[in-house]
């Protein structure tokens, strides 16, 4: 049988279309709320036909793939400690500079996606396969922060003991609804945010001993 030829050039121009209906639809799903959202104002803000955002459909698979998107940049369920970013992170010998680092990327990932997630669990209550998909994301993010855990004991941080309450507190802290609270209800600059969550990272140990 022959092989089936594939364009370079006409799967980058499909890929590019895609990603402009993916952001098109995350930036209507935050500013319009997901169930105003049609599939014909996702069309008309990514500039293409009806058919074609329904081709890359249904809604709800737009807002998980934008909440993606905007996370890590690019689609798929890889965790997050298998990104580039965070290995390197993660591999930093200096244990202080990682959570330095480790605080950057937080507040660089909930300036891009906090208010998407926030859209995504207000539409949980709409729609059936987005709340599946929330409680996907949340088991996602516990496997994440059990890893970070590990991390922390690795370098001295915590105790054995205490990783597996130290997991649930970090996908608390790190997690955006913080974030939601303090900048976006409460006016705190990122800045601010950064040094408040350095500091329940430095006091995570402490803060299960009590």
């Amino acid at each position: 049988m022959p092989r089936a030829y594939r364009s370079p050039t006409r799967d980058a121009v499909a890929a590019a279309t895609r990603r402009r209906i993916v952001e098109a639809a995350g930036t209507l799903f935050v500013r319009d709320g997901y169930a105003a959202t049609s599939m014909q104002a996702i069309a008309a803000e990514a500039g293409t036909s009806v058919q074609t955002v329904h081709a890359h459909g249904p809604k709800h698979a737009l807002l998980v793939a934008a909440h993606e998107l905007t996370l890590a940049g690019d689609e798929g369920r890889h965790p997050l400690a298998e990104r580039p970013e965070l290995v390197d992170i993660m591999a930093e010998p200096d244990t202080g500079v990682a959570i330095e680092r480790y605080v950057d990327f937080l507040v660089e990932a909930n300036l891009r996606s906090a208010a998407l997630l926030h859209a995504m669990v207000s539409a949980a209550d709409v729609d059936a396969r987005v709340r599946s998909a929330v409680q996907d994301l949340e088991e996602r993010r516990h496997r994440d922060m059990t890893i970070a855990a590990g991390w922390f004991v690795a370098r001295g941080r915590l105790r054995a003991d205490q990783a597996s309450e130290a997991a649930d507190l970090l996908g608390l802290v790190v997690g955006p609804e913080p974030w939601i609270h303090l900048v976006r209800e409460r006016g705190w600059t990122p800045t601010r945010y950064g040094v408040w969550l350095r500091r329940q990272l430095d006091e995570l140990g402490a803060a299960l001993d009590g």
